[in-house]
């Protein structure tokens, strides 16, 4: 066989595969994940969060592949990510009061409320990924968020 006809014969080959293998990366499941928001010391600003795979994205979720959402400032809102791939992902948030887009301190402590998925403990700092970290496959996953503030 010639070189170009082997090379005709591999392309159709491969352009015979792409299909199958969309087909097999498009079907990987997915979920949603709600949020529900408690705690708010009051209504001022925004609830900011991000939900991330990346254990060295966490809690500030400021590297690629982390979602983030901001909604007004509500106790009891809910904050939707829709078609999460499967995977582990921790949840972070920020009562951002004064709607500045960043956390507010002061002598190193947080002025605004936070918050973590699964309740994380907060210790010396914020919580490490896997005391946040919870599972998303296909279907929705409903989790609680308490606001804290020092």
């Amino acid at each position: 066989m010639s070189k170009a006809a082997l090379h005709r014969s591999l392309s159709l080959q491969i352009a015979a595969l792409v299909p199958a293998a969309a087909l097999v990366i498009g079907s990987a499941p997915s979920g949603n994940v709600n949020v529900t928001v408690n705690g708010l010391r009051n209504a001022k600003g925004f609830i900011r969060a991000c939900i991330t795979p990346n254990p060295k994205d966490f809690p500030d979720c400021g590297h690629g592949g982390a979602r983030t959402v901001s909604i007004a400032a509500t106790n009891g809102a809910v904050l939707s990510f829709p078609n999460i791939p499967a995977g582990r992902y921790a949840i972070s948030i920020l009562h951002d009061e004064n709607g500045d887009g960043r956390m507010n301190k002061m002598l190193m402590l947080p002025k605004e409320g936070f918050g973590f998925s699964r309740d994380a403990p907060v210790r010396l700092g914020p919580p490490s990924f896997g005391s946040a970290a919870f599972d998303v496959g296909a279907g929705t996953v409903n989790a609680q968020i308490k606001v804290r503030y020092m």
